[in-house]
């Protein structure tokens, strides 16, 4: 007969699948059998025995208490699973199996997500025999033995959580990991990265400010690394927000903000492809390429927040159709690198370059000083001395829009700079074709490290996934048919899924629209909101008018300003002004309606704005927003 004994966290003992006896859960029979199971070759002597378990009795009476232990045992375990020869008390190996047993097979094997789930707490959580002061002792030593090995798994299984796009489950798996050691870096820094992925930096702050106080409690403060990650965080972005804008507390699709779903895999290899850059120190190119409205940037926007919470100079630029004659290296220079630490060594040519064309670094270095660079070379010499600091992640947005001359400089600085950790991430629509992308796709697995990867429709697996995120209060034959729904109407594009299921959050009936679509021969490029579903165009029109007054106001012009539009252009044609201004673009960019770079911002999704442009404004409107960006 086998006796199961789950050990890591409150005790479990199962007798063929039922509830053992409760003589067995007597405290220092259920200490015995757990000893002995985790003795060398499960054995132990008599003496050893009763001084561990009843050192505090009289002889006679320690022997007579270790007997009838013995026999409480061996009435479950029979007779030849605990053995008593001569002086010595054996197990036999196959009468108790213990969870920490199979926990050390599922470590050997990296099998981190079985090996979390087997992490229910403390080792024999809640039990205590104090009058045994020798179990205590040893019980202690293996608690903390214990508690580091489970913590190990449970950071390991967040970072793998973390690699496949899923910031929720692993915020929950390092919480747990946290609270089961308060005073472990490891796990605290796990659960402050997990957190402020997820877009919680408020509670990761306050991760850290309770492991500061543990710490203090025990004479101690935090370590260089913790306080590192805490400076990183603290330097992301803190958003302001109107108290009508549902945050990461709230439950589905009402928080608009959907989780990377369907993308997991991908996330996986740039992850991969970003870690292996940094760690090898060595360049590489991540290409994410796919139709509009099929994720690029939001899977951009997951590896982008990695690389800054990693401690990478991260510059961004979004490319529109009008930056095809304009310069992306001035807009990447203004996008990050004018942050990057050891700026200032570059050359003075580099620096006179930049400083020759954008205000704040002629503030910075004074006007240039001789002969500046080409545009180019000066690019490639300041991400040379900014990767000698630290790794450079450089995204370039809807790249398909960029000028050539950027395009050119992305390739030859992968290429001249192979040696140190430069990170360049394109992500790209299938249209038009560039041949200078063409060619930096081609080059990786020759001579450039990378990967591409692509961005289809979701598959029926994912759109079931994201519903269930969505209306998480569904049973699932309400699940299945909104799945068949949603993908009829959003032909699988997670941006226009996510805003149906926000609608239907909100209370759309799809049942009272209709519309197939895409039509026969068109792409989504090719669509024009009065092509869309009627669902479709009901999910923005209520995702609109969720929206804050001011924000409403801001989204409208910036629909009919189109491409780029700056903050100073929002001034001049809107009632919204300073502060209330940058809420409404915080409230907007969170919800992601629009995207924003050094040089302003954007709509996410052109299809969107389109709607919005058609559906929300009245063509006085239009004329009188035109008319005052004009003027000024």
């Amino acid at each position: 007969m086998t006796v199961f004994c789950r050990t890591l966290g409150p005790v479990e003992l199962k007798d063929n699948g039922g509830d053992a006896p409760a003589e067995l859960l007597q405290r220092k029979n259920l200490a015995l059998l757990i000893y002995l199971a985790r003795s060398p070759k499960r054995t132990r002597s008599r003496e050893h025995l009763i001084g561990i378990l009843w050192g505090e009795k009289p002889e006679s009476k320690a022997r007579h208490s270790l007997r009838e232990a013995v026999r409480i045992l061996r009435r479950t375990l029979g007779e030849d699973g605990l053995v008593t020869e001569a002086d010595q008390v054996r197990l036999s190996a196959d009468a108790v199996q213990l969870d920490t047993e199979t926990f050390e097979q599922l470590e050997a094997s990296e099998d981190w997500s079985a090996a979390a789930e087997m992490v229910g707490g403390e080792f024999l959580e809640g039990l205590s025999v104090r009058e045994a002061w020798a179990f205590e002792e040893w019980l202690g030593a293996e608690r903390v033995r214990w508690r580091s090995r489970s913590v190990a798994a449970l950071i390991q299984r967040a970072e793998e959580l973390l690699a496949a796009g899923k910031s929720a489950e692993a915020t929950a798996i390092s919480m747990r990991a946290n609270m089961l050691d308060s005073g472990s870096a490891s796990a605290v820094r796990m659960a402050m990265k997990a957190l402020a992925i997820s877009g919680d930096r408020t509670e990761a702050l306050g991760r850290y400010e309770a492991f500061r106080l543990r710490l203090e409690e025990l004479g101690a403060e935090p370590d260089g690394e913790t306080l590192e990650l805490l400076k990183r965080i603290q330097q992301e972005r803190a958003w302001t927000l109107p108290k009508s804008v549902p945050t990461d507390k709230a439950k589905g699709a009402e928080l608009r903000r959907a989780p990377l779903i369907g993308r997991e895999g991908e996330l996986a290899q740039l992850v991969g492809v970003w870690t292996a850059a940094v760690e090898g120190s060595h360049a590489a190119v991540t290409v994410i390429e796919g139709d509009p409205g099929t994720g690029k940037t939001r899977l951009a926007e997951e590896l982008v927040t990695r690389a800054r919470l990693d401690g990478a100079t991260v510059a961004t630029i979004r490319a529109v159709e009008a930056d095809i004659d304009g310069s992306g290296l001035l807009g990447i220079a203004r996008g990050g690198l004018f942050d990057g630490p050891g700026l200032a060594t570059a050359s003075p040519s580099a620096l006179g370059t930049f400083a020759n064309q954008i205000p704040e670094w002629a503030d910075r270095f004074g006007p240039p000083k001789g002969d500046i660079a080409e545009l180019s070379a000066a690019t490639i010499d300041i991400v040379r001395v900014l990767a000698g600091e630290r790794a450079v992640f450089i995204l370039v947005d809807d790249a398909q829009w960029c000028d050539r001359e950027t395009l050119l400089a992305l390739s030859a600085m992968l290429r001249d700079l192979s040696a140190l950790p430069v990170h360049v991430c394109i992500a790209m629509a299938t249209q038009p074709s560039r041949p200078e992308l063409d060619d930096i796709r081609s080059r990786i697995g020759r001579d450039l490290k990378g990967v591409a990867v692509r961005t289809d429709k979701l598959s029926e697996t994912a759109l079931r996934e994201i519903v269930t995120w969505a209306v998480p209060t569904y049973s699932d034959e309400q699940i299945d048919r909104l799945a068949r729904r949603v993908a009829s109407d959003s032909a699988g594009l997670p941006l226009l899924a996510v805003e149906l299921l926000h609608a239907v959050a909100l209370g759309l009936d799809l049942e009272e629209t209709t519309g197939a679509w895409p039509q026969p021969l068109k792409t989504l490029s090719q669509t024009l909101p009065g092509d869309l579903p009627d669902a479709i165009v009901a999910a923005i029109r209520i995702g609109y008018r969720r929206l804050s007054k001011s924000a409403q106001q801001v989204l409208a012009a910036a629909a009919v300003l189109g491409e780029r539009i700056t903050e100073k252009q929002l001034e001049a044609c809107t009632d919204v002004r300073g502060a209330e201004l940058h809420t409404a673009l915080d409230e907007l960019e969170w919800q992601r309606w629009i995207t924003a770079d050094a040089r302003g911002y954007s709509f996410v999704a052109r299809i969107v704005c389109e709607v919005v442009q058609e559906d929300m404004v009245t063509d006085g409107q239009k004329r009188r927003i035109k008319e005052a960006v004009t003027e000024k």
